[in-house]
């Protein structure tokens, strides 16, 4: 146990930060300014991890939670700080990520911008039925019997065969907490098991539900056994119940792991996807499509991703990482031609298909990894891109990939990222031949620790790197 320690700062995964004679203490769920007794977790030679375990002076900057699962439920991290100390250091994480790590020159780094909702912000959200509730140290030190065991809520990090029985999130709205308690509700009602994520049995699994800007609602509840009759019998309770809902689909999950992407997702009732709306564009969002999950924020997003391209209006731009198109499709009416690159064949149809509803025909899609596809090759076929948008996950960027990039050499490249430790070390590999002119951090996800940063590049004048060269086969042997 330490005592009286002083919480200094914010640091990495959303926890704060102390030191202790010469050691680093990382705490969750501690404000700068707090004093607290300080129960160690781990220790190693540098550094210590612990917990909270008395409050002697808490912070002036602290806020009240809103939610009643803050510190348990391992999400929201930052809902005792207020929302504009969140931005600052949200920017700070972009700040330190692109000095210690790219090691590159900077323009000046301005403020996050802030998400307008910073609550019930959520397009898709996530819920796991269990048998298995996770019972808090109160519950546990109480006393009492909890017999009960059925949760419809969130996994417990850590535990990946607990869940957290949700009363109510506040990051959707809350129609997805009464869909969530009617299908928990029916499914006691009428003795459906919970799924139990360690046996690997159960037949209520998992629920998904997405909210479009527009309205449209989609529910896909996943369901860890075959049977037709009950599957049939609650969907159509679900449907009576929330008329609302434009797409309600299902999905059968036998497998081991939770993932629904490899599998056929069937649609009960309504439309098979539902739409978002991006100045006067309609994006067709299936069960499986990849689209930023705040949606109002996403569009702040784009426009600074677009403003950073710079188009003029007669540039071939490539936008990488893709996904459904949504940036290549929001950028076309600007440039003369859009060729989009996606790992996932589902999502490049997708992309095709939001071309097509919105009468756009200077887009071109392409499925496959990034750094098979992405070949001098192909650049060759396509023509060399005067702009690249590049949007990869978290990971960054395959080296192959930055290799046919310089090779390619567009005079201008925009970088969004939601991880900015990765983005450093793409931009240290380019630096060479790029510098950075304009950086802007996008706060997406209020209350966490996440955010997503964008970044202008443009070439240098300097000689282009050597063009990559395609591998040769071996030539085979004479008979």
């Amino acid at each position: 146990m330490l005592e009286n320690v002083e919480i200094i700062d914010v640091a990495a995964e959303g926890n704060a930060l102390a030191r202790v004679n010469d050691m680093v203490v990382f705490i969750p769920f501690g404000a700068p300014g707090d004093v607290v007794d300080v129960k160690l977790d781990k220790k190693k030679k540098s550094y210590a991890e612990g917990h909270i375990a008395a409050m002697k002076s808490a912070s002036d900057i602290r806020v009240t939670p809103r939610c009643s699962h803050f510190t348990i439920c391992g999400g929201c991290r930052w809902q005792h700080l207020p929302y504009d100390y969140q931005l600052r250091c949200k920017r700070q994480q972009v700040v330190d990520a692109l000095t210690r790590i790219a090691k590159v020159d900077l323009p000046e780094i301005p403020a996050a911008l802030g998400s307008e909702n910073i609550w019930e912000y959520r397009n898709k959200m996530e819920y796991t039925f269990s048998n298995k509730c996770w019972l808090t140290f109160e519950q546990l030190n109480s006393g009492e019997e909890f017999p009960d065991r059925d949760a419809a809520g969130f996994h417990i990090p850590g535990a990946f065969d607990k869940v957290l029985d949700i009363d109510r999130c506040h990051l959707q709205d809350d129609f997805s907490n009464r869909l969530r308690k009617f299908i928990k509700a029916y499914g006691k009602e009428h003795a459906l098991p919970f799924y139990d994520l360690r046996a690997q049995q159960g037949f209520l699994r998992s629920l998904m539900v997405r909210m479009a800007s527009t309205g449209e609602i989609m529910a896909v509840i996943s369901f860890g056994d075959d049977r037709q009759d009950d599957i049939k019998a609650l969907l159509e309770a679900v449907k009576a119940e929330f008329p609302e809902i434009t797409s309600l689909m299902y999905v059968v999950n036998t497998k081991l792991n939770d993932t629904i992407g490899d599998l056929d997702i069937l649609c009960f009732s309504g439309k098979e996807y539902i739409e978002e709306e991006m100045e006067g564009l309609r994006f067709r969002v299936g069960p499986k499509s990849f689209y930023q999950t705040n949606s109002r924020q996403a569009y702040e997003l784009y426009k600074v991703a677009r403003d950073f391209a710079g188009l003029k209006g007669d540039e071939l731009v490539y936008d990488l990482y893709t996904g459904t198109g949504t940036i290549a499709n929001f950028v076309s009416r600007r440039a003369r031609k859009v060729v989009g690159i996606e790992y996932v064949p589902e999502a490049i149809e997708d992309a095709k298909v939001n071309s097509a509803v919105n009468g756009i025909e200077n887009t071109l899609f392409f499925a496959g990894d990034m750094k098979d596809v992405l070949t001098p090759a192909f650049i060759e076929e396509h023509g060399r891109p005067d702009v690249m948008i590049v949007d990869p996950p978290r990971a960054g960027m395959h080296g192959d990939v930055v290799k046919v990039i310089l090779d390619a050499a567009p005079r201008r490249i925009v970088y969004v990222s939601c991880n900015p430790a990765t983005q450093a070390r793409d931009l240290a590999l380019m630096d060479r031949f790029y510098e950075v002119t304009a950086v802007q951090p996008v706060d997406m996800f209020p209350h966490t620790q996440h955010v997503e940063n964008v970044v202008q590049l443009r070439l240098r004048d300097v000689p282009k790197p050597e063009p990559v060269a395609e591998p040769q086969s071996p030539a085979s042997e004479e008979l």
